[in-house]
């Protein structure tokens, strides 16, 4: 299959794509570089040893969008690029609804009009709020709490609404939980522009001496050891459970919704631990007061997942950690941000 990867620069959307190539299918790139380097498209091409197209541009751009698939012959899309941080989606909702839900929008209305009806959407575990009980499963209500969450709620709204509407359409819409990890031949991982929101890259900056120390936002929870429990997936496996729910929607029209986890949780203080036997270095950390939007556990049943896709996480915490070290100490200072997008530009 020909793929468009919106955001296919950033973290999930590299692998995801270098999976997919991986599989046999020819992909595009189009990305603003909003948070994310055109350094890791190069990288892509020497994992991938292939040229990756590249358009930089943004899904908010109609006229950006008609231009890539007037020239593309597109046969799916896999929709990556959003906003993605809690924190800063608490202080800048309206930028991250006219991003998220009306970049969505825009992608959408083009995609009909291109007759490209195939999507893989990147949803998160955040859209359900905080459950009463755990593992997580498909058919657990949806509360987010958050206007990022929001945001991804309201694009599988919109999805369930255009199917209904249109049900010849295929779409799947993964729930996926907190994507770690780094490909593992080093070349590419999470480089977040600023001060990383989420907890494996600022770690491994600390690591690298790039930060001081950890802030680890809550000791209070009603967990074990009183910080945040989350259900951390190599984001090599998010990559392939998008490669096999694409496979998913191929035989027929479909809407899906599965959940990508491992189906158990770890704490802050379980990946700091697990960070410094991969690294073998002490990470200095303390306690700071909770975040806004944070829950205090969340992880998955993946077993839908398991017997719909065929997917299953394969490695482990050690491994996460262990792969995000090596891209973090080969890029101590990330990507070079003066690098060219690959071998087409739109504005």
């Amino acid at each position: 299959m020909n793929v468009l990867v919106t955001g296919g620069a950033g973290y999930i959307g590299s692998h995801a794509a270098i999976e997919l190539m991986a599989a046999g299918h020819d992909v595009t790139i189009l990305d603003n570089f909003s948070n994310s380097s055109p350094g890791v498209v190069a990288a892509m091409s020497r994992i991938a040893e292939r040229d990756v197209p590249c358009v930089e541009g943004d899904v908010q751009n109609a006229d950006v969008l008609d231009a890539v698939f007037e020239t593309g012959d597109f046969d799916a899309v896999m929709h990556f690029a959003a906003l993605k941080a809690v924190a800063e989606s608490v202080a800048e909702p309206v930028r991250y609804y006219r991003n998220n839900v009306g970049g969505t929008a825009c992608l959408l209305d083009r995609m009909a009009r291109h007759r490209v009806t195939t999507i893989v959407f990147s949803s998160s575990a955040t859209v359900y709020g905080e459950p009463e009980r755990m593992p997580i499963t498909e058919d657990f209500p949806v509360a987010p709490v958050n206007p990022y969450g929001r945001t991804k709620l309201m694009v599988e709204q919109m999805l369930a609404d255009i199917y209904a509407a249109e049900p010849g359409w295929r779409i799947s819409i993964l729930r996926y939980f907190n994507p770690v990890g780094a490909h593992p031949s080093g070349e590419i991982g999470e480089d977040p522009i600023g001060t990383p929101d989420n907890l494996l890259p600022y770690i491994g900056q600390v690591a690298v001496g790039r930060r001081k120390r950890l802030e680890v936002f809550g000791n209070d929870y009603a967990t074990p050891d009183g910080t945040c429990i989350r259900d951390y997936v190599h984001v090599v496996d998010i990559a392939r459970g998008h490669v096999q729910a694409l496979d998913f929607l191929t035989p027929c029209p479909r809407l899906a919704i599965h959940n990508l986890g491992t189906g158990r949780g770890y704490s802050v203080l379980e990946v700091v631990r697990a960070f410094e036997n991969a690294s073998r270095n002490p990470l200095p950390f303390q306690f700071a007061a909770r975040r806004p939007g944070d829950i205090p556990v969340s992880y998955a049943d993946p077993t839908r997942a398991q017997t719909q896709l065929g997917w299953t996480a394969y490695y482990d915490l050690s491994r996460m950690c262990e792969d995000h070290w090596r891209w973090q100490s080969q890029h101590p200072l990330g990507f070079s941000q003066q690098e060219n997008c690959g071998s087409r530009r739109s504005q």
